[in-house]
């Protein structure tokens, strides 16, 4: 039984949709590069006629660059984890690496990296912030960060001792009067600025979380009528004396503060204050100038393979080597829009990325092109032909990039931050090839498929009869 072909629209659908796609194309190149069309209005005269820019325009959608191509700082930190359980150290670290990125978001650096690395026992946070050049400011910016901790007091005799020692020029490192407890600034709520009703003094309360109400009241029903101390950075900014078990999970902080001063604590506490506590061991300032020179080769080496490949296809493959040059053009506005709008942090490897991903998407039109050929072998009709060989194609294009999309999902789930940025630019520019690939280029093709242009089989192609 045979079965009747579908044709998916006829040609004057298809110039329809060309032209819908070519305006689409325009647009998505205002958008990519503005300051180009700008040139030609300032050229043209329009613009001194409208007053009207597209860089201005378009400018709260820039590209995002990476730390490699813009500069910026990296920043290196070891974590202390002695005094947390190995069960619990990934989640304390996670939990660390979550306030730091809060705390840079704040400041409004772009796309901060802020990753966890363990080495053996060791843990350290890996801070890169794009853009900052001045390292003394990075640093400032994530030691701002305050590390809060509960202590509760020594015994007597295991205080005397230690003084004893610390005389002698031994344990000068060991605080004699307090001991850490378990109750940290990871298990802080939520902070507020109050004012004591008599003395008019700020006061600072402290909202715990679940875990850290129950931590509070088994601290405070365990030391009634001694002090308990509480450490911010590793100072102590309040002692006060434990009067009965507090079960509510409040707790006060009194000092000698100003309201300006209660109120910058109040801000970074409430910004989070870590869990761990953090020391910064390596610090390194990126220069600007051999990223941009990593990326200028980038494009230019980019520029140069786009237009040989141009060259090869329209030499080889003719008309149907042209039309696919017109679709690659699309495909590349479309993923750097894309790139704009989610946004991608574009490193030089995820440029890699992206001019890998053109490449596979010429590759789908060879594909469809030399399946094409085949066709027409067979003296069938251009249409026929066209139809029939992107069917016969489209399974191999899906299998492979399908196959491409997987090795993809895997570089980015396990990969380090460069090879995440490839993988993404990678796995973005795989999907969008699909569509540039099968609908884009069949719809040109289509479109250009008059009753004379059927006639001039060696316009589209070169040694396909038999």
């Amino acid at each position: 039984m045979a079965i009747e072909k579908k044709k998916s629209f006829k040609p004057r659908t298809a110039r329809v949709l060309a032209i819908v796609f070519l305006f689409i194309g325009i647009l998505l190149g205002f958008f990519n590069v503005p300051s180009y069309f700008d040139r030609f209005l300032a050229w043209s005269g329009i613009r001194d006629l409208t007053g009207f820019t597209f860089q201005q325009s378009l400018l709260h959608f820039p590209f995002r660059l990476g730390l490699d191509i813009q500069g910026g700082t990296h920043l290196v930190y070891q974590a202390d984890v002695n005094n947390i359980s190995t069960s619990e150290q990934g989640s304390s670290m996670e939990a660390v690496r979550d306030v730091i990125e809060r705390r840079v978001n704040l400041f409004g650096v772009a796309e901060p990296l802020v990753q966890v690395e363990r080495g053996g026992a060791e843990w350290r946070l890996i801070v890169e912030l794009a853009g900052i050049k001045d390292i003394n400011a990075a640093i400032r910016l994530i030691g701002e960060t305050p590390y809060l901790e509960f202590k509760e007091a020594r015994p007597d005799a295991e205080r005397d001792q230690i003084l004893e020692r610390q005389k002698e020029g031994k344990m000068l490192n060991e605080d004699p009067y307090f001991l850490a407890t378990e109750l940290t600034g990871r298990h802080l709520k939520k902070t507020e600025l109050s004012f004591n009703n008599q003395t008019y003094q700020p006061e600072i309360t402290l909202e715990l979380t679940d875990e850290g109400k129950v931590l509070f009241a088994e601290l405070t029903k365990k030391n009634i009528g001694k002090p308990l101390a509480i450490y911010l950075d590793g100072a102590p900014i309040s002692a006060p004396v434990v009067r009965e078990e507090i079960t509510g999970g409040k707790a006060q902080i009194t000092g000698d503060f100003t309201p300006k001063s209660a109120k910058e604590l109040v801000g970074r506490l409430n910004a989070g204050a870590l869990p761990v506590p953090i020391k910064l061991i390596a610090q390194q300032s990126v220069e600007a100038s051999l990223g941009k020179e990593s990326l200028e080769r980038s494009l230019s080496a980019g520029i140069i393979g786009f237009i040989l490949v141009a060259a090869f296809m329209i030499f080889w493959y003719r008309l149907p080597g042209l039309i696919a040059i017109l679709a690659l053009l699309l495909y590349t506005a479309i993923v750097l829009a894309i790139f704009k709008l989610i946004p991608v942090t574009l490193t030089a490897a995820g440029i890699a990325g992206f001019i890998l991903s053109i490449g596979m998407a010429v590759d789908a039109n060879v594909l469809i092109f030399e399946r094409l050929k085949e066709e027409l072998r067979q003296d069938k009709g251009l249409q026929d032909s066209l139809e029939e060989g992107f069917r016969r194609a489209w399974t191999s294009i899906r299998d492979s990039n399908i196959s491409s999309l997987i090795t993809s999902a895997i570089l980015y789930w396990f990969g380090t931050s460069v090879i995440k940025g490839f993988a993404l630019t990678l796995g973005i520019g795989i999907l969008i090839s699909m569509f540039s690939a099968i609908w884009v280029t069949r719809t040109l093709l289509i479109a250009v498929l008059t009753k004379r242009a059927q006639n001039w089989k060696f316009v589209f192609f070169s040694g396909f009869s038999k």
